[in-house]
């Protein structure tokens, strides 16, 4: 009885350090970030990205996520020499470092004049479809994926009077969380973090007519089995299955980044979704629609996405069926 009363003991004493630890780690990672942030704050927005850039590009490598990226890319491109296969992962990590410092020069960024002569530092293209959803009143679903500096889509839709909530995973962090969170807001419209009700929230939203905004290329535990550059993953359902039940419009957006700290945001036509007898939304075939877009879009700059995320990691019974027919040749 006693021996079971202090191994009970211990077990919670190690849970709280533990705990502690990690939280003391966080706090740690959260001030240096912050520091080397405001150091950045310092100098020019464009040599501030650059450097930020060039740091990136020699301590990437070094992390234990390069090994993941690097994997990703060979099996997504095996007909890449281990140069090109390096050359895109440490454009992957500029790109990174350029979002994380893009924060904090969000609003000097941005410059995008519809009444202007001159092209600025961002260029707008679909800029009916902006204005067109923005005058309309019914809701809309729009999508993107970890591509350029993503954040600059909402402030743009902010620019044209398009009323956006945009759904984002905020960072294992809480301390990192809370700064991005409120750097955010004060430049871009609504925002929901991606946590339990999340779904039930926006389905509010387009309910009363409103517009949202979603990533969709992250892994999705549990999710529909689909295919990203020629091997299976698990993605979200959700976007499928709201736009079957509110049978709203769906429209790809994506920031691409371009040379000189340009950038050029697009949102393209609306999808012509997948459709079952009776009419309604293939939630299923819809889900595979939306990565094969992002794909398309990775193809086309594939150093600016995020080749270091666990994009093709299955779980569950699905990773043994995904196992099974591999073994099968299927």
């Amino acid at each position: 009885m006693v021996g079971n009363a202090l191994r009970k003991a211990r077990r919670d004493f190690m849970f709280r350090y533990g705990l502690r630890l990690r939280q003391m780690e966080h706090w740690l990672v959260a001030r240096l970030a912050m520091v080397l942030l405001s150091l950045l704050r310092l100098l020019p927005p464009d040599s501030a990205l650059n450097f930020a850039d060039r740091a990136a590009r020699r301590v990437g490598p070094m992390v234990g996520r390069h090994r993941v990226a690097v994997n990703n890319l060979r099996l997504a491109y095996p007909q890449k020499s281990d140069a090109e296969i390096e050359a895109i992962a440490r454009d992957m990590w500029g790109n990174m470092a350029r979002l994380a410092a893009e924060y904090i020069f969000l609003d000097a960024l941005f410059d995008f004049d519809p009444d202007a002569s001159k092209p600025g530092r961002v260029e707008v293209r679909g800029i009916e479809h902006f204005v067109a959803i923005a005058g309309e009143k019914k809701p809309h679903i729009l999508f993107t994926g970890h591509l350029g500096n993503f954040e600059l889509l909402p402030v743009a839709a902010a620019t044209f009077g398009m009323n956006i909530t945009a759904l984002f995973r905020p960072p294992n962090n809480p301390y990192l969380a809370d700064y991005i969170h409120s750097t955010r807001r004060s430049s871009m419209g609504a925002l929901l973090p991606s946590a339990a009700g999340a779904s039930f929230a926006l389905a509010a939203i387009l309910e009363k007519g409103g517009n949202i905004g979603v990533l969709v290329d992250q892994k999705f535990s549990g999710g529909v089995e689909t295919t990203f550059f020629g091997r299976p993953c698990q993605t979200n359902p959700m976007l499928g299955m709201l736009a079957r039940h509110y049978d709203c419009d769906v429209y790809p957006a994506r920031c691409v980044r371009l040379p000189g700290n340009r950038f050029r945001l697009e949102i393209e036509d609306k999808l012509a979704l997948p459709r079952t007898a009776d009419g309604s939304v293939d939630v299923d075939a819809a889900t595979q629609l939306l990565t094969d877009v992002v794909e398309r879009w990775v193809r086309e700059d594939p150093g600016q996405w995020m080749w270091f995320h666990k994009r093709w990691e299955i779980s569950g019974r699905r990773r043994k069926r995904a196992k099974a027919k591999t073994a099968a040749g299927q």
